[in-house]
């Protein structure tokens, strides 16, 4: 642990990481291929709990906030549908086609946490919707890829930033929450904002693990939280994605815990090679 409280991992450690990363990735894919009209959000909590139970994993999200006071959260996901930005509870509602829904979802195995969000579009959705969803999944790669090069986390976030820019269309890029260090505990330092300036920020180092996660909406990026004191949604009522993964940066380049390939496709086509501890 730096002076910073900066959380630096072994390679061991970084490998019983990737155990609850794949836990992650395989509850993101079942929840993800169950995802259709006339599901409920409470229904992909459950295959949630069951992936948990299959990996000998607990949750990261389960009563999140009750040790500093806050309302616990009160399932092992969080789902947020259009206009809400993140942090949305599981219930009865049911997936209408045409809409979009963003699934985030983290899991302790051994002590050591894995993170990340995926948003889905359910059935055919509207030229805008799939923009937004497909831009925030680039963008998210964008600084997954700059993370392997940077020096520090603004470098990171202007790419996210960027990425937002140079799109078909103008996106917001939701500030007020960002990427964040992880490891033993879900959040840690340092913040790993979605906009920035290059060589501005926290140092990065080998031995790091971030969640890097963009948020973009297809209008304002202001958001409210609702009376459950967990949904965020929009202030103008435009909808958002979320794409997240946790990201190891090893010694040889960084290995992506959350994904079953370690982030091999997505970065060899950036030019980026992952760590040899992937292999």
């Amino acid at each position: 642990m730096s002076a910073r409280s900066i959380e630096i991992k072994s390679n061991e450690q970084i490998r019983l990481m990737r155990r609850a990363g794949l836990a992650v990735a395989e509850a993101l894919n079942v929840m993800g291929s169950a995802v259709r009209p006339g599901i409920s959000t409470a229904e992909l909590d459950v295959m949630a709990r069951s992936v948990l139970a299959d990996h000998n994993a607990t949750s990261s999200f389960l009563n999140y906030g009750a040790e500093w006071g806050y309302p616990p959260y009160p399932a092992t996901v969080c789902i947020s549908v259009n206009e809400a930005v993140v942090h949305g509870i599981p219930d009865s509602r049911r997936l209408a086609a045409g809409d979009i829904v963003s699934i985030d979802f983290g899991a302790i195995v051994a002590g050591w946490h894995g993170d990340a969000a995926r948003t889905f579009c359910v059935g055919e959705v509207r030229a805008a919707a799939a923009s937004l969803v497909e831009q925030t999944r680039q963008a998210m790669w964008a600084g997954i890829a700059a993370a392997a090069r940077a020096a520090r986390v603004g470098d990171i976030g202007h790419a996210i930033e960027q990425h937002a820019k140079r799109a078909p269309r103008r996106f917001g890029v939701v500030r007020e929450y960002t990427g964040h260090g992880i490891g033993t505990s879900m959040h840690q330092p340092p913040d790993v904002p979605n906009h920035g300036r290059p060589r501005r920020g926290a140092r990065l180092s080998k031995g790091m693990c971030l969640a890097i996660e963009p948020i973009f909406t297809l209008g304002s990026p202001m958001a409210v939280t609702l009376d459950d004191d967990w949904t965020v949604v929009t202030q103008d009522g435009s909808w958002a994605a979320h794409w997240e993964n946790t990201v190891a940066l090893a010694e040889d380049g960084p290995w992506v815990l959350t994904e079953p390939d370690g982030g091999r496709a997505e970065l060899a086509a950036r030019g980026v090679q992952v760590s040899r501890l992937a292999d």
